[in-house]
């Protein structure tokens, strides 16, 4: 098991541990260069870290003036959807928060032209990002980027409007070159559903391909002990 993954006891004390994790580099960030630029996940992991971060103590700690607020990937849906990772921030993590609000830069998976809009997005997101969160699907998938998708192999445009594996299948996704340079990445996994996954991902033979989360295997993770259970240890 890498070094770099933290096993949480239950998916309570993941949501926590990231909420602080999310917390640290965001103030680390800000002290460093004057500012923060974020891309945030969707998924339900993501979401409990995004509520515990959003409504506790912590949220007194983040620097929000000096954060920019972004999205690895988004689905093609009007952004008051209940697919929409943009509804789900606004709903947890900036809720309440109008000036946070104002600094977040939804990703517009729905325009009419999806190629235009998934090149200015691309232009519109610093590089590098200080912060990428992730999540990994039980396919090994991470953001909108499927095992054997087209989008792995681009080295050019940092944002791409991709199909994805279940509906709604239109989808804009961040390339493996956004997560590469990102400064700081963390993928968060939870539930014992995803353990042959997260097991073959990290301890597994290197393919990103077929395990596009792989991309972020030298990064953090903070995953609960369910998803740990088929990890090699130390």
């Amino acid at each position: 098991m890498s070094p770099g993954v933290h096993v949480a006891s239950d998916s309570r004390a993941l949501a926590r541990r990231a909420a602080e994790w999310l917390v640290e580099r965001t103030r680390a960030a800000v002290a460093a260069r004057g500012g923060c630029a974020v891309a945030l996940a969707g998924g339900s992991t993501p979401r409990a870290t995004y509520e515990v971060l959003g409504a506790s103590a912590l949220a007194g700690a983040v620097p929000w003036p000096a954060v920019d607020w972004y999205f690895g990937d988004e689905r093609a849906v009007p952004p008051d959807d209940p697919e929409s990772n943009y509804r789900l921030a606004a709903e947890t993590l900036l809720a309440g928060r109008p000036q946070a609000l104002a600094r977040t830069r939804r990703m517009p998976a729905d325009a009419e032209d999806a190629e235009a809009a998934a090149r200015a997005y691309g232009r519109l997101l610093p590089d590098p990002l200080d912060v990428v969160i992730l999540g990994m699907g039980e396919d090994g998938h991470t953001a909108s980027l499927f095992p054997g998708s087209p989008a792995l192999d681009e080295r050019i445009e940092r944002v791409l409007p991709v199909t994805g594996e279940k509906p709604p299948f239109r989808r804009m996704t961040i390339t493996p070159q956004v997560i590469e340079t990102a400064r700081d990445v963390l993928v968060l996994v939870a539930g014992g559903e995803k353990a042959a996954m997260l097991a073959r991902a990290l301890d597994g033979p290197l393919d990103v391909r077929a395990v596009p989360v792989q991309l972020a295997r030298d990064r953090a993770w903070i995953v609960d002990r369910a998803a740990a259970s088929g990890l090699r240890r130390p």
